[in-house]
């Protein structure tokens, strides 16, 4: 990873949006705005890092001159500042590697959050009660907001199904590693003679449908007129005020004769055709999710583990990277920062990886 090159260009492109942020055109425009502004402020921890970079490089270049230097304290003290500075600039470009890493555009939506339970009876349901208050009390440490969806009761309490719409910042950046199945070893309360259980529970975390505006090309339109058929007398239509939009791409027709008015009757085809178009991107998602929930959740079973809460160890283990914590009930009271930046960190390590075979 070329990591000089690279920052040259982020910081033509940051001086560009400095520029546009204060252009009268993109301020007065909103959505333009917001979305330049977000750009700018996205780029400025590793703008903040390039300055600190190009210090240790200049501070480095002035010891170098310093051990030219016949004075031998001179030179002793240059040595120490140039070790120092090899030390910072080397962890800045170890920090640098991991922020240069493209982001994942999901990252940055909200997300639907599903938690069920799996095998293991009435435990299970419990077990999939306290994920669901773990998960919760972490959301309100983010300043996250969230909404019940769906509800569905264990019949000894917890939920045998429990949805939520959750929204924030860098939502399903850091809630996308709990997808799948969590198991959980215990005594369950209705155990009498105080043999561990071990059940579970499945978590689905899935980025929220962001239907854009359909941007249609006029080039991939062919558009049709044709007389309305009417009922004959005065209002015959007797010009071609029908209008049918035929999109190629998808092969999705609209068409109106609502209207006299070839006009009006196109601003009305065209609305039908960018709702179809909306529909099919609509049921085209749904699939997704429905295979994506069946990918992430797995068989539900207690074999297919993703974690494992051992509360006669107090310990949790994230069997992917090999996590383990012996702060069982800190995590079960929503202290998940350290697993899920384990997580984070194991992942761009991956990405670092393949950027540099």
């Amino acid at each position: 990873m070329d990591i000089i090159k690279k920052l040259e260009t982020i910081h033509e492109r940051y001086k560009y949006l400095e520029e546009r942020l204060s252009d009268p055109e993109v301020v007065s425009n909103v959505k333009e705005y917001t979305k330049t502004s977000k750009e700018y402020k996205d780029l400025q921890p590793i703008m903040n890092h390039l300055v600190d970079y190009k210090k240790y490089q200049n501070d480095i270049l002035g010891a170098q001159e310093l051990l030219q230097s016949d004075d031998v304290e001179m030179k002793e003290m240059a040595r120490s500042e140039m070790d120092e500075a090899k030390v910072q600039l080397e962890k800045i470009e170890a920090e640098l590697k991991i922020m240069l890493i493209p982001k994942d555009p999901e990252d940055s939506k909200d997300v639907i959050f599903e938690i069920r339970a799996g095998t293991g009876g009435s435990e299970a349901s419990l077990f999939a009660g306290d994920l669901f208050r773990m998960y919760t009390r972490y959301f309100d440490t983010l300043g996250w907001t969230y909404e019940l969806l769906t509800e569905n009761e264990g019949s000894v309490g917890g939920f045998s199904k429990v949805v939520l719409d959750v929204s924030g910042v860098d939502v399903y950046g850091k809630l996308k590693f709990e997808s799948g199945a969590h198991r959980v070893q215990r005594v369950p309360e209705t155990e009498a003679s105080g043999r561990v259980h071990t059940s579970a529970a499945t978590v689905v975390v899935m980025p929220k449908l962001e239907i854009e505006d359909v941007d249609v090309n006029k080039a991939d339109l062919r558009v049709d007129t044709f007389r309305s058929s009417g009922a004959g007398g005065q209002h015959v239509n007797k010009t071609e005020s029908g209008v049918r939009f035929t999109h190629l791409p998808t092969g999705i027709v609209a068409e109106s004769t609502d209207s006299r008015s070839q006009h009006k009757n196109r601003e009305i085809a065209m609305g039908r055709l960018i709702q179809k178009i909306k529909d099919v991107q609509i049921e085209t998602y749904e699939k997704t999710v429905a295979s994506e929930r069946r990918s992430l959740v797995g068989t539900g079973d207690r074999s297919d583990k993703i974690r494992t809460y051992n509360f006669p160890q107090n310990r949790m283990t994230d069997h992917r990277i090999n996590y383990t914590s012996y702060n069982l009930v800190g995590l079960i009271n929503g202290q998940l920062d350290d697993v899920i930046e384990a997580l984070r960190v194991a992942e761009n390590m991956e990405k670092l990886k393949g950027e540099q075979d």
